[in-house]
């Protein structure tokens, strides 16, 4: 059996359980003996080394999907998150027995979805917490205005996403292609995609030329981060829903001048990658409107933090455009 240290520094003092406590919990864990050498490993981590974690492979993993699994980012971020400051292991009062890999999902050559079960425990009660996990790493969405003719609107997609049972009205949104954490370049990316009718723009270029018919130039200056404007602690990414996925969103705004035939022009375009399976169609709204014509968190979490930066005059000046 393998057995991997990460080197990930933190003190955190391990509070050991009683007998009783033990016997309560390590009757709820997978014998890894059980198990064949290459679906089962053991990690050691920092914050508590006395307790080595087993991870096994559940039913229907195959051994490159384990080894796919584990050694991904989406695994190795996720067990970096519990020692920081604010991680659950970072205080001594819990305790990572367990974890059983049970889902894979694979966007080409690289993970895009990673479903596993952490038994963590209370090390006084010796209750296990709720653990059940839905990885997908992290990702950016972009609140677009359009100012046109002293009225401004919002550009959103329309697509049918199959987990609710519906078409839903939504910011455009991208997961990170890579583990660099690139996010203004992919926030530059979608807006050009969804927006300027490019399915594809180098990052390296500083500045993002859109079709003609268009008119507008972006550049990764025009970008703003809202959430780069909340309390260090939280990382300045938002969580939608931390119960069950470690999905972590941050929100950008792009603001920008077009005449009333490029407002025409979008609303109705269709869009996306057909080969990927993408099929939407470009939704053009009033922005005074937006907050009451659509159920997608994104859209009023992006509302919400343009509103406040706005009124806490945190928004610089470039973000009001010249019309």
């Amino acid at each position: 059996m393998s057995t991997i240290s990460l080197p990930i520094r933190l003190s955190s003092p391990f509070l050991l359980l009683s007998s009783t406590h033990r016997r309560h919990y390590n009757k709820k864990i997978v014998k890894m003996s059980s198990l064949p050498e290459s679906t089962r490993r053991s990690i050691t981590l920092p914050s508590q080394l006395s307790e080595p974690i087993s991870i096994i492979a559940g039913g229907g993993i195959s051994e490159s999907e384990f080894k796919t699994a584990v050694e991904s980012s989406l695994f190795s971020e996720w067990l970096k998150n519990l020692q920081t400051p604010t991680g659950i292991l970072s205080t001594g009062t819990f305790t990572l027995k367990q974890v059983l890999i049970q889902g894979v999902d694979m966007f080409g050559n690289r993970i895009g979805f990673l479903k596993f079960k952490a038994d963590i425990f209370d090390n006084q009660t010796g209750q296990k917490i709720p653990g059940i996990v839905f990885a997908r790493g992290p990702a950016v969405t972009v609140l677009i205005l359009l100012e046109s003719d002293g009225e401004v609107y919002a550009v959103l997609t329309e697509q049918a996403r199959v987990p609710t049972g519906r078409t839903v009205l939504e910011l455009p949104a991208g997961m990170l292609d890579d583990d660099k954490g690139d996010f203004v370049g992919t926030a530059v990316r979608e807006v050009s995609s969804f927006l300027f009718v490019c399915p594809f723009v180098s990052l390296m270029l500083p500045t993002y030329k859109v079709e003609e018919e268009i008119g507008i130039k972006l550049k990764l200056e025009d970008m703003v981060d809202l959430t780069a404007f909340l309390v260090t602690s939280t990382g300045g990414r938002i969580f939608p829903s931390p119960g069950g996925c470690d999905e972590e969103i941050s929100v950008f705004l792009y603001k920008g001048c077009v005449n009333k035939e490029t407002i025409t022009s979008l609303q109705g375009k269709e869009m996306g990658l057909r080969d990927h399976g993408e099929i939407i169609k470009v939704r053009v709204v009033p922005y005074e409107k937006l907050w009451r014509m659509t159920a997608d968190a994104k859209v009023l979490m992006a509302i919400g933090l343009y509103e406040m930066a706005k009124r806490e005059g945190l928004l610089p000046e470039k973000t009001v455009p010249k019309c």
